[in-house]
């Protein structure tokens, strides 16, 4: 007798129901047919899911949008300028609370494996201290790493340098960079180089914000994808962002892509965020704001997709769903097709795992017993419908459970 039976519940491209025994937190059967349990979950004909992952989100800067001011703009530029008026008033009691309501809300939502960039640009490196503890306090519910992130840059602000070296220190997974950000280009190639021989020294993860910035000479990526190969560290590497990639001429953009899909590093797109903050300095018609997906899918360049922001003076909206960008991903980067809305769904779940080198990710015998299920019928319902979870599961142990909505009509 299990510890745990979750039945009535349909696997991905599976008709059929199904039951799942769980014993000491790890999944101990998958059956077609009844199992015992000291405890039974009705899966009510539910879809059953790995926990997203958002490979990407600033949780730091989380519901901090019209502090001190809104971003009126809705510039990069202005929102740098709101976010280091507030950075100054950071305590750890307030990112700490915040961090934890924003992680929250993506638990609702199913996501159970985070990477969170920390803001370093701070002398007291509050953020990144206050991140580092919530890891430690939630390591039983949430998988969270950490990435420093020098949002003034590491060759613009050289004590950042400094500052990344303590964050190392401190306990960080990763480094991270902001290229075309820094003054010159030359300084951009640096900031990279820099985070490499980090990265080579102490183990650590790579996760670059790229070309975020509606430049066809902007290519920082290809530094990145280029030293991702003479270093060895390859799938260690994440850039995200990629918007400029967008407006690069098509024979560029042809051998660029062979050399990312070499590269075997990741990328993450941010479609919420990119859509509505990029094209701002274009005459019509204005830039889409995201990066190739389709094209880098196409040369099975492993592609995953972020939420980014929950209410940030960079992006005033956002709930934590991150259905709800992979929905704007089917909009922007016209991913309609029936493979192409499957693939969606592998963006912010299989594809994430990989950028995050999850080893024991999917339902599986002998993985832990992490799962998610959705009232719905089909894996595109996601896409369209955006629900919310019916139950979330952590090592088979119930995290939340959210009853559907329903609407009864009087006519």
């Amino acid at each position: 007798m299990y510890d745990l039976v979750l039945e009535n519940i349909r696997l991905p491209n599976q008709e059929r129901h199904h039951f799942i025994g769980i014993q000491n937190g790890i999944i101990a059967e998958i059956s077609p047919y009844p199992l015992q349990g000291k405890a039974v979950i009705d899966g009510c004909g539910d879809l059953a899911m790995p926990p997203f992952v958002e490979p990407h989100i600033h949780l730091d800067t989380a519901f901090t949008a019209g502090e001190p001011s809104w971003n009126q703009s809705g510039s990069i530029l202005e929102g740098i300028l709101l976010w280091n008026e507030r950075k100054q008033t950071l305590t750890m009691e307030d990112v700490y609370e915040r961090a934890r309501k924003a992680l929250n809300q993506l638990m609702k939502f199913g996501v159970l494996y985070v990477r969170a960039i920390a803001d370093i640009s701070d002398e007291r490196l509050v953020a990144l201290k206050t991140l580092l503890k919530l890891k430690s306090d939630l390591q039983d519910i949430i998988h969270l790493q950490i990435i420093a992130f020098p949002q003034n840059g590491l060759l613009s602000c050289p004590e950042n340098q400094e500052r990344m070296l303590e964050a190392i220190k401190l306990g960080a997974d990763g480094v991270s960079a902001v290229p075309h950000l820094e003054r010159t280009r030359e300084e951009g190639i640096e900031s990279i180089q820099f985070c490499f021989s980090l990265a080579e020294k102490y183990g650590l993860f790579l996760h670059f914000f790229c070309d975020e910035i509606d430049d066809p000479q902007s290519r920082f990526i290809e530094t990145v994808a280029s030293l991702a190969i003479s270093s060895g560290l390859e799938d260690k590497v994440t850039a995200s962002h990629a918007c400029a990639m967008a407006y690069y001429p098509d024979n560029y953009a042809a051998k660029l892509l062979d050399l990312i899909a070499s590269s075997k590093i990741h990328i993450v797109a941010c479609p919420l965020i990119n859509t509505a903050m990029q094209g701002r300095y274009d005459s019509y018609p204005k830039g889409r704001g995201i990066t190739r997906i389709k094209e880098m899918l196409q040369k099975n360049i492993n592609v995953c997709i972020a939420h980014d922001d929950i209410m940030t003076p960079f992006y005033p909206l956002g709930n934590g769903n991150i259905l709800q960008a992979a929905h704007m991903a089917a909009h922007a980067g016209h991913l309609t097709g029936m493979k192409e809305l499957e693939e969606l769904i592998n963006m912010i779940s299989i594809n994430g795992a990989k950028a995050l080198q999850i080893n024991d990710y999917g339902i599986k015998v002998g993985n832990e017993a992490n799962i998610i299920t959705f009232p719905v019928d089909h894996a595109i319902d996601l896409i369209r419908l955006q629900p919310h979870c019916r139950y979330v599961i952590k090592k088979g142990r119930v995290l939340l459970h959210t009853n559907p909505m329903e609407t009864v009509f009087y006519m």
